[in-house]
């Protein structure tokens, strides 16, 4: 393998971190401040803030027989840029700048992985969805996904190599879970008669990125636990872990919250994994209940 990542963030890097060096051929960052202080943990950086082409990078891909796209649409493509496709006219960075790069200067590269989310399949009143369920985004920023994925799909199939896209549910594990929150006095118990989300681990994340890498496999799986639950219940079972009263419950329409905040509970479905689960992956975490009982420690 020789893996190149877009996006040196907390899911890219924890798979990165589970691989030897010599297999990674170089991770994106967006400052300079965290590729000095990614290379001297023995990685390649390259900055890359989706604005404009990023130093060496080309030269990098022409290498790749892997890569990893963990950058999100966001930023507004420059007159004359591809975009991330037809829909979204904000596009996707990394298509905006190495589209033509991937499609065509990439010849030993062998798979692609794209990190997406569940949010993609948009509200589903509390009914199971599968990677085969109607995609109902209502947010902007689900809509631009469902472009970029579509928009990789033709990279892959220009090229003829697998494109795995990865939907994930909401991410915790070391550093980001209900703990944190709780110490900080963060945490809170919103409830809205119904509402239920699934969640995945980060160390799940990076098997699942294992798996489908070492395959070689593509097509689109979703990475979620087993339990989809109301959020209040993994707050009140975290600071039963650790002996502590739980914050007060909180009805959701007397809740302040940003509008995206607001917005991810606009959106209720219970995710399945089956398909994952099918292609030979077992989950090290398959409910929150697993997780919270070795993240304790973090309280």
């Amino acid at each position: 393998m020789k893996l190149f990542v877009f996006g040196y963030g907390y899911s890219a890097s924890r798979y990165v971190e589970s691989l030897d060096r010599d297999a990674v051929l170089g991770v994106t960052v967006r400052s300079k401040d965290k590729a000095s202080r990614i290379a001297a943990h023995g990685l390649t950086p390259f900055v890359f803030d989706g604005e404009a082409p990023g130093e060496g990078i080309d030269a990098a891909l022409a290498r790749a027989t892997h890569l990893l796209v963990s950058v999100p649409p966001g930023h507004k493509a420059p007159e004359g840029a591809h975009v991330g496709g037809a829909n979204a006219p904000e596009g996707d960075p990394v298509l905006r700048w190495y589209r033509d790069r991937i499609g065509h200067g990439t010849p030993d590269l062998e798979w692609i992985g794209y990190l997406s989310t569940v949010g993609v399949y948009g509200d589903h009143d509390g009914a199971w969805v599968d990677e085969t369920s109607e995609t109902r985004p209502v947010s902007e920023r689900s809509k631009a996904r469902i472009a970029a994925e579509e928009a990789w799909a033709d990279v892959a199939k220009t090229h003829g190599v697998p494109l795995a896209i990865l939907r994930l549910s909401g991410i915790y594990g070391p550093g980001r879970n209900t703990f944190v929150n709780l110490a900080k006095g963060t945490a809170k118990r919103l409830v809205k008669p119904g509402q239920v989300f699934n969640r995945i681990h980060v160390d799940d994340i990076a098997g699942a990125l294992t798996l489908l890498s070492d395959r070689n496999l593509g097509g689109v799986f979703n990475v979620t636990d087993d339990e989809p639950a109301p959020p209040q219940d993994l707050v009140a079972h975290a600071a039963d872990l650790v002996g502590i009263e739980p914050p007060p419950e909180t009805p959701f329409d007397e809740a302040e919250l940003s509008p995206m905040a607001r917005s991810f509970y606009g959106e209720n479905k219970r995710v399945s994994n089956a398909k994952l689960k099918a292609a030979g992956y077992t989950f090290q975490y398959p409910t929150y209940r697993e997780a919270l009982a070795e993240l304790k420690t973090e309280f």
